[in-house]
């Protein structure tokens, strides 16, 4: 497929322009020959073929806005675990204030109970007995971050490791603990953790850096952020995310005879190496990682959703220790000078009505990587997946046809630098279905399951080597999903948008390419859910259960 018009829009227009995306990476001459695509094997049916404007269209328009009430409906049953566990989460927040005054978290979201709920269903790891150690460690600002490392107690000597980076605002750390055990069940080392002003992390840093990476991405509170700091200051500091990415993995490949020193602070050049150590002489910080021996730090990865997708968009190709990525919501191009966060969503052609009206944060996330500290945009040369879904905080009803293409830009892009990559896009999904966060948010049923599912099989292929990897990528078990049929006002049971194309395109491990510009509809080579090596019915919860 050739680069069209639509992705070489201009930076002023909010999206990215593309020799900018591509400096570094070669002259045009220079790109690898796009491979054939494999041809498309579906009918367009339904909601694909309704046609617009139509009464037809109206409805599935409708039925696609009620999917994203699924997660508050259909999870009713959690809610006294749910109860009992936010509870008990709340009361380890209080303790730490008296077991180590020290520390700061508040004010933060969690400060509100309300706002920071636990899922019952990732609360007995331990209990089953496999492994999770609770760490805490000073970042380059002088905070203290709080996080956890995960494995299981049978496997291999040396494993993989990814790095998962939260969202900003209420992203907190045990919202993402789905993935991390799903990621640990697959046979990965990973860490989670808390960026600093969420959770049970430090709101602000230790002087004289106290407001270098404070108020975890909060808009307008970035005017207070440090003057480095890209972009117009309307949007969230970058910082807890890419900064706080690049410290959580110095902790994660730390070792008894590496131990964990924080880098210098960004804002001040100031050294925080000495809280460190003095909260490890007294038994508070980890001098290193606890799971150091079962980790191979030649094999690493990194997951994040939402500040944390760019944070982590950013990161896979700047760092030369990080090999593969996972963005959730969404992948993202690195540019210089990176945008403010606010001043890009709010012209990102994506959020438009009737694709005209401007609806800062409606539909989706702009293209180019947004509050990136200041310096030179790194090469695209490293395999990175886009998972996206159709709405984004609140869902907001399509009053026209939007440009099918539009939330793969940047997965286009990365296919034009011959670097391995795709967009999976859920339909009926929003901003939440990334977020562990049952019975509360609005989000699909199951577009939390098809995040777990694509995330182990991005990293098994590209961390591992798994020879198994591709055919679960190439799966069509999200085109013919029961439980979403079960789930679904019209019993469609195909979990891929049908308002925007969801891509791949990967080398094979056998050889040759997998280019599929339409997954709803599949595309030839793809292997049935009976053949893809994964059980008959996939759920994370069943994953990470004892």
């Amino acid at each position: 497929m050739k680069m069209s018009g639509k992705f070489r829009r201009r930076a002023a227009g909010g999206v990215l322009v593309l020799s900018a995306a591509l400096a570094g990476c070669g002259s045009s001459s220079s790109l690898p020959e796009a491979p054939a695509e494999n041809p498309v094997t579906g009918e367009a049916r339904g909601c694909d073929a309704a046609a617009f404007p139509s009464a037809a269209w109206t409805l599935c328009e409708a039925q696609n806005i009620a999917n994203t009430l699924q997660n508050t409906t259909l999870h009713t049953a959690l809610l006294p675990g749910l109860l009992s566990d936010t509870t008990r989460y709340q009361v380890a927040r209080l303790s730490l204030l008296l077991t180590d005054p020290e520390r700061q978290p508040n004010p933060n979201s969690c400060t509100a109970i309300a706002l920071c709920p636990i899922d019952p269903r990732v609360q007995g790891w331990e209990a089953a007995g496999e492994l999770v150690a609770p760490v805490l460690y000073t970042s380059r600002s002088g905070a203290t971050i709080s996080g956890h490392v995960w494995a299981t107690a049978a496997g291999p000597a040396k494993r993989p490791g990814v790095i998962i980076v939260n969202g900003s605002v209420v992203g907190y750390e045990p919202i993402y603990w789905y993935a991390a055990q799903t990621l640990a069940r697959s046979g990965f080392v990973v860490m989670t953790f808390d960026a600093q002003g969420e959770g049970m992390s430090d709101q602000f840093g230790e002087a004289p850096d106290q407001l270098e990476a404070a108020f975890a991405g909060i808009p307008a509170l970035g005017l207070v952020k440090p003057a480095d700091v890209a972009g117009f200051g309307l949007g969230g500091n970058g910082l807890p995310f890419y900064d706080g990415g690049a410290d959580a993995l110095d902790f994660l490949l730390s070792t008894p005879t590496a131990p964990y020193v924080p880098v210098p602070s960004r804002s001040s050049g100031t050294s925080h190496a000495a809280k460190q150590e003095r909260r490890v002489a007294a038994g508070l910080n980890a001098a290193y990682n606890p799971l150091w021996q079962l980790l191979d730090a030649s094999r690493i990865g990194i997951a994040g959703h939402s500040y944390g997708a760019e944070a982590a968009s950013w990161l896979v190709q700047q760092d030369s220790r990080l090999s593969a990525a996972v963005a959730w919501d969404a992948l993202c191009v690195p540019v210089s000078p990176s945008p403010d966060e606010a001043i890009a969503l709010a012209t990102a052609p994506v959020n438009r009505l009737a694709g005209a009206l401007p609806l800062p944060a409606g539909y989706g996330l702009p293209t180019e990587c947004f509050g990136a500290p200041a310096g030179p945009a790194p090469a695209i040369t490293k395999p990175a997946l886009s998972i996206t879904s159709d709405y984004l905080l609140v869902p907001a009803p399509y009053l026209a046809p939007p440009d099918p293409d539009i939330k793969a830009e940047a997965s286009h892009i990365y296919s034009q630098q011959g670097v391995d990559t795709g967009t999976i896009v859920i339909r009926g999904g929003t901003h939440f279905d990334f977020n562990d966060v049952p019975a509360v948010l609005p989000a699909s049923l199951r577009g939390i399951d098809l995040v777990a599912w694509y995330t182990a099989a991005w990293f098994s292929k590209y961390l591992k080597n798994d020879p198994g990897a591709d055919a679960l990528l190439l799966s069509r078990r999200w085109q013919d999903d029961s439980a979403t049929a079960q789930a679904d006002a019209a019993g469609d049971p195909n979990l891929l948008s049908w308002h925007y194309h969801s891509r791949l395109d990967i080398r094979l491990r056998g050889g040759g390419r997998f280019k599929c510009e339409n997954l709803r509809l599949g595309c030839a080579g793809q292997v049935d859910a009976a053949r893809d090596g994964g059980p008959e019915r996939y759920s994370f919860a069943e994953v990470v259960g004892p």
